[in-house]
């Protein structure tokens, strides 16, 4: 089995659901049942969602306040299972967001990350939590950046998502693209196609394979070895309730996936249906399927095709 590591960002989400955008003016609001607040961060999110799936062996570098919300953080991770032994108290406040979402599933996304960007985590325990790990899962957090070249060096391959990205010259996201030997990107920012995108990341980096999420119209994946270049399809699992966390969720099942197949094309597949099913719920960090439960779905869509021919 893989053994994966994660480094990445944990934060207080709160969720507010709004009728529409863009959002009338009033003084008072009451969106009874519509405000909602938990922990996630795409660390988080990726963490939870690798536990669920049944990921044995995943060492997880985070870093959160040593307030409130802080354990807050330490008493989620405990009811989810995820281990605290490398979780670090050593920022002056937890970040945190707030979220606004309508009936349609769109977002605007506010992050206040607090102190973690001046933050470094310890290279002895970065490299002791290396030992033995097949795949570094680094989120483009500002933490994770000395680990790219770490990981590279001790021939780990690197798996990391730069979101809503628009230049490959990017001063924030440049290392992260450059590190990648799976590259993850939202098509919401992009200057031109993302097959074009795509053409000009392999031009200037080395990721053996991207993948740009293309919200409802599914994902592009590109596998540079094959020359292989195509969109795979959305699939609809349950009603759209909010799309926060679709990225993540995508990015996980891919990480899961592929550690235990070294398929592109068939972890993305289930990428696909598990994010699918994921923006079912409201927070970003909830709606996560288990793998046997997630292969049954899978199973059954197979099926159904099967009989209509």
């Amino acid at each position: 089995m893989s053994k994966i590591l994660v480094s990445g960002l944990i934060n207080i989400e709160t969720t507010l659901q709004v009728e529409r955008f863009p959002i009338a003016y009033a003084p008072v609001h009451f969106p009874f049942f519509g405000i909602n607040s938990s922990v996630s961060g795409v660390g988080y999110n990726v963490a939870k969602a690798l536990t669920v799936l049944g990921q044995g062996d995943v060492r997880f570098l985070f870093m959160i306040g040593g307030d409130a919300t802080g354990k807050l953080v330490l008493e989620s991770l405990a009811v989810d299972g995820i281990s605290v032994e490398r979780v670090l108290p050593v920022l002056r406040h937890t970040p945190q967001s707030v979220i606004l979402y309508d009936r349609k599933g769109r977002r605007a996304i506010n992050t206040d990350l607090k102190d973690i960007q001046e933050a470094t985590y310890p290279a002895a325990q970065f490299e002791e939590a290396m030992l033995g790990c097949t795949l570094a899962a680094l989120c483009n957090s500002n933490f994770s950046r000395p680990f790219l070249t770490r990981a590279r060096a001790l021939g780990i391959p690197v798996a990391t998502d730069v979101h809503t990205i628009a230049d490959l010259d990017d001063p924030y996201n440049r290392d992260f693209m450059a590190a990648a030997n799976f590259l993850f990107m939202s098509d919401e920012g992009l200057p031109c196609a993302p097959e074009q995108w795509v053409r000009r990341l392999w031009d200037r980096f080395g990721a053996d394979v991207v993948i740009v999420g293309l919200g409802a119209e599914g994902a592009l994946l590109g596998v540079r070895c094959d020359r292989f270049l195509e969109r795979l399809p959305a699939v609809r699992t349950r009603p759209v309730v909010n799309t926060i966390g679709a990225g993540d969720a995508l990015f996980s099942a891919f990480v899961h996936y592929y550690g235990a197949t070294g398929d592109p094309y068939a972890a993305l597949q289930r990428a696909i249906v598990f994010a699918s099913y994921k923006i079912g719920e409201t927070s970003a960090a909830q709606g996560f399927l288990g793998e046997a439960a997630l292969e049954e779905i899978c199973a059954a869509r197979v099926a159904v095709r099967a009989v209509g021919g």
